[in-house]
C-alpha cells in the first residue's frame, strides 16, 4: 500500500499501482472543476501517471497557472496532428505553450488548396490556411483521444527519427543525447550535464510528439482554442539554419474567456503604440538615421520632458542627487567593469580615438563608479544616493526591434545607491515606496513582483547574501506586496526584486527591477572608512524605476490608448474659434491659459467647426474650447472634453483653476 497524502493534510492508504487520477477522482467527486493534470511530490504529472511508493498528491485544475500551461501544451500537439492530417508531408519542430497561448513551428512545403492538385510547388503557409487547420483541430478534440506517454531509449527515439525523416526531431534528441557544454551566466564556470539515455514522448490517435509531457488525459480538454496568425522563425533561432512556419494560438478552459482575450486582443491592435504615435505624432524611426534609433517629435518631447521633469523632482524630494556622465568610455572601463566578457554580444563595436580604443556605453554604472572613486569616502555619509537618465546603446538584432519597446538607443532612469549593511533594510524599502510612488502616479496600480534569490555560483561572501536576502523580504513584507520567489535566480552577482506593471488590458510590461552587487565593489576596489577607522566595501544598490524612458512611454501610449491624463497630455486645450471674426478672442484665451501654464493651442484655419472638433477628438485633447459668437459677448467658453463630450459654458479663469487643479493631483 502506498501513504497518499492530500492538500488537506489527510493522509490516505491505496494500493500500489494506482493511478493519479483515479485518487483525484475519488476525492473530488461531485467537484465542479475536474483536474486536468496532478502534482506528485510537487512534481507535476499525467493524471495517468501511477503512483508506486508513499507522496504527496495535489490537482491541478485548469483555471490554475500550471494547468493553463498544460492544456495549452496539449493544444500544440492538437495543431501539429491537425497540420499533418491536411499537410502529410510536413516536417515538425517545437511546439511549447506561452504565457498567452502555444505554437508550433513547422516546415510544410505546400499550401492547403495546393493538396489535391498533381502539380504542388513549394509554398509556406499562410493564414489563409488558419481555418481549415482549425477546423480538423475541432475534428481531433471531438474524439476525444486519450494521451498516453512512453518512454524509449535515446539512441532508438533517434534512429526512429531519423528513418521517417523527421530531421529536427532526430536533431533535438541527438543534442539531448549528446549534451553538448552550456556556457553559464557571467561568472559562473562550464558545465556539462548528464547525458540523456532515455527520451519521452506522448501518443495521441496516430499522431505521437516528442515531449516531457504532462497533458490534459485527452483531446476533448483542451477547452476553447483560436488559431491567430502565421510568423517565421528560424530553426532554433539561429540565422543560418532553415527559416520555419511558426504557427501561434490560445486556448482557454471556456469559451466566455477566450472570447474576452480575442476582445482585448483587439483592443490591443487597436492601442499599439506604434500606428497610435503615428496618429498623435509622437515619434518617428528613420531608415537613414538607423533601426531602433528614434526621433522625438515636438509632442513626444513634450511628454518626455514632463516625465523626465517629474523624475528629478521626485528624486531631489527622496534624497537623490542627479549626475551625468559621457556616452562613450574608454575600452578598459569596460574590461575592468567585466561587460565585455559577459555582455560582448550585446555591445557595439569599439572605436579608436588616437591610439586609445572607446566603448559607446551599454551601461551607466562603471561611470558612477569612477565618481564615487573621485575622492575617499567615510561611513557618515552614507547611504550615498545618485541617479541619472543616462542613454545607452545596444546591439538588437533589427528582426527583433519593435517601436518604443525594443530599441538600440535607449535612457535608462537609473540610479545606483551605495550603503553600509546595516542601512540596507531602510534603503530597499525607501526604493520600494519609491517605486509604488512613481508607478502610481503614472496610472498602475497592480503588480507582479518577484525575489530572485542566490543561484549555485556566486561571488561575495554567504553571510552577506543571507543578510541581503533577508532585507529584500522584510522589506517586501513591510511594502504589504504580494511576491513569488525565485530560487536560486538571481545574479552571481547579488539578489534582486522586480516590479512588473499590470496595464489596462491586463498585460504585464517588465519594469523595476532592483539589484544588490557584491561583484563590482570588489572589482573597483571600492571602500569607505567605517567607524572602526578600518576600510569596508560598501553594498552597492543597481535601481531602475521605468527601465527605460522609451519602453516605458510605449507603455503609457498602449495604456492609456493614446488618450493621456490631463496632466502628461502635449497640448491640454484647444481653442477652436467657429467663424474667422472669432479667431481673436480664441488667441486672447489661448494666451490668457498659456500664461497660466496650460499647454494650450487655438485653431484658427479657415476650416469648418465639426472638422476641427473631428480633428481634436481623434488627436485625443483633453478639453476643447469653442468661441463664438455668444462666447464672445459673455466672455465665456463652451467646454467640450474628449471623455464626456460637451459640458457647457464656463469662464475661463474657473476652468484656469479647475484644469490647474486637476493637472496637480497628478490625473
Amino acid at each position: 500500500m502506498a501513504n497518499i497524502t492530500l492538500p488537506d493534510g489527510h493522509v490516505k492508504q491505496h494500493p500500489k499501482g494506482i493511478t493519479a487520477g483515479t485518487v483525484l477522482a475519488d476525492t473530488h467527486s461531485g467537484a465542479e472543476e475536474n483536474p486536468i493534470a496532478a502534482k506528485i511530490d510537487g512534481h507535476p504529472a499525467d493524471l495517468s501517471c501511477t503512483i508506486s511508493s508513499d507522496c504527496s498528491l495535489e490537482p491541478i485544475f485548469a483555471n490554475s497557472e500550471e494547468g493553463l500551461e498544460i492544456m495549452r501544451h496539449s493544444a500544440a500537439h492538437v495543431l501539429a496532428q491537425a497540420i499533418l492530417r491536411l499537410f502529410p508531408e510536413t516536417k515538425l519542430a517545437i511546439g511549447p505553450p506561452t504565457s498567452e497561448g502555444f505554437y508550433y513551428d513547422v516546415d510544410s512545403p505546400y499550401r492547403l488548396t495546393e493538396v489535391d492538385s498533381p502539380h504542388r510547388s513549394p509554398h509556406r503557409l499562410t493564414e489563409e490556411d488558419l481555418p481549415k487547420i482549425e477546423a480538423e483541430m475541432a475534428t481531433i478534440a471531438s474524439e476525444k483521444q486519450p494521451f498516453q506517454r512512453t518512454e524509449l531509449p535515446a539512441a532508438q527515439a533517434q534512429a526512429e527519427a531519423t528513418e521517417k525523416g523527421d530531421t529536427y526531431k532526430a536533431e533535438l534528441i541527438r543534442d539531448l543525447r549528446n549534451q553538448t557544454h552550456i556556457t553559464a551566466r557571467a561568472g559562473d564556470e562550464r558545465k556539462r550535464p548528464p547525458q540523456t539515455t532515455t527520451v519521452s514522448s506522448y501518443t495521441n490517435g496516430n499522431f505521437t510528439d516528442l515531449c516531457r509531457g504532462p497533458h490534459v488525459p485527452h483531446t476533448g480538454a483542451i477547452g476553447a482554442f483560436k488559431l491567430l496568425y502565421v510568423a517565421g522563425a528560424y530553426w532554433r533561432g539561429s540565422e543560418n539554419n532553415p527559416m520555419l512556419q511558426r504557427i501561434y494560438g490560445t486556448t482557454f478552459p471556456t469559451k466566455k474567456q477566450l472570447d474576452e482575450y480575442l476582445r482585448l486582443r483587439e483592443e490591443a491592435k487597436i492601442r499599439d503604440h506604434r500606428r497610435l504615435a503615428k496618429e498623435l505624432d509622437l515619434y518617428s524611426t528613420d531608415e537613414l538615421v538607423g533601426p531602433g534609433l528614434v526621433l522625438w517629435h515636438p509632442k513626444g518631447g513634450r511628454i518626455r520632458t514632463i516625465i523626465e521633469n517629474f523624475w528629478r523632482d521626485e528624486h531631489y524630494k527622496h534624497g537623490y542627487e542627479i549626475v551625468y556622465t559621457p556616452h562613450i568610455g574608454r575600452l578598459e572601463l569596460w574590461n575592468k567593469s567585466g561587460h565585455t566578457s559577459f555582455y560582448r554580444e550585446s555591445m557595439y563595436a569599439p572605436m579608436q580615438i588616437e591610439d586609445q580604443q572607446y566603448q559607446i556605453k551599454p551601461m551607466n554604472c562603471p561611470f558612477h563608479i569612477q565618481i564615487y572613486k573621485a575622492h575617499k569616502h567615510s561611513y557618515r555619509e552614507f547611504p550615498i544616493r545618485w541617479a541619472e537618465l543616462g542613454t545607452v546603446y545596444r546591439y538588437e538584432k533589427t528582426g527583433v526591434l519593435h517601436g518604443l519597446l525594443r530599441v538600440r538607443g535607449f535612457t535608462q532612469d537609473d540610479a545606483h545607491i551605495f550603503c553600509r549593511l546595516d542601512q540596507l533594510d531602510q534603503e530597499i524599502q525607501n526604493v520600494l515606496n519609491f517605486t509604488l510612488h512613481i508607478l502610481r502616479t503614472f496610472g498602475f496600480d497592480d503588480f507582479e513582483v518577484a525575489l530572485s534569490t542566490q543561484p549555485d555560483k556566486f561571488v561575495g561572501q554567504q553571510e552577506n547574501w543571507g543578510k541581503s536576502i533577508l532585507a529584500l523580504r522584510r522589506a517586501l513584507a513591510a511594502s504589504k506586496l504580494n511576491y513569488v520567489t525565485q530560487e536560486g535566480e538571481g545574479a552571481f552577482y547579488g539578489p534582486k526584486i522586480d516590479v512588473n506593471i499590470r496595464d489596462s488590458l491586463n498585460r504585464i510590461w517588465q519594469c523595476t527591477t532592483i539589484q544588490l552587487d557584491f561583484n563590482i565593489p570588489e572589482r573597483f576596489d571600492m571602500t569607505y572608512t567605517g567607524s572602526d577607522d578600518q576600510e569596508h566595501r560598501p553594498i552597492m544598490i543597481h535601481r531602475a524605476l521605468m527601465g527605460s524612458i522609451e519602453r516605458f512611454f510605449g507603455c503609457l501610449i498602449e495604456h492609456y490608448g493614446g488618450a493621456f491624463p490631463l496632466w502628461l497630455a502635449p497640448v491640454q486645450a484647444l481653442v477652436i474659434p467657429i467663424t474667422e471674426r472669432h479667431s481673436q478672442r480664441a488667441e486672447e484665451v489661448r494666451s490668457q491659459l498659456t500664461k497660466s501654464g496650460i499647454r494650450a493651442e487655438a485653431d484658427t484655419r479657415s476650416e469648418k467647426v465639426g472638422r476641427k472638433i473631428r480633428e481634436a477628438t481623434k488627436q485625443k485633447i483633453p478639453y476643447m474650447l469653442i468661441i463664438g459668437d455668444r462666447e464672445v459677448e459673455t466672455g465665456q467658453v463652451s467646454v467640450r472634453t474628449y471623455k464626456q463630450g460637451d459640458t457647457g459654458p464656463v469662464n475661463p479663469q474657473e476652468l484656469i483653476e479647475s484644469m490647474t487643479r486637476q493637472a496637480g493631483e497628478k490625473r
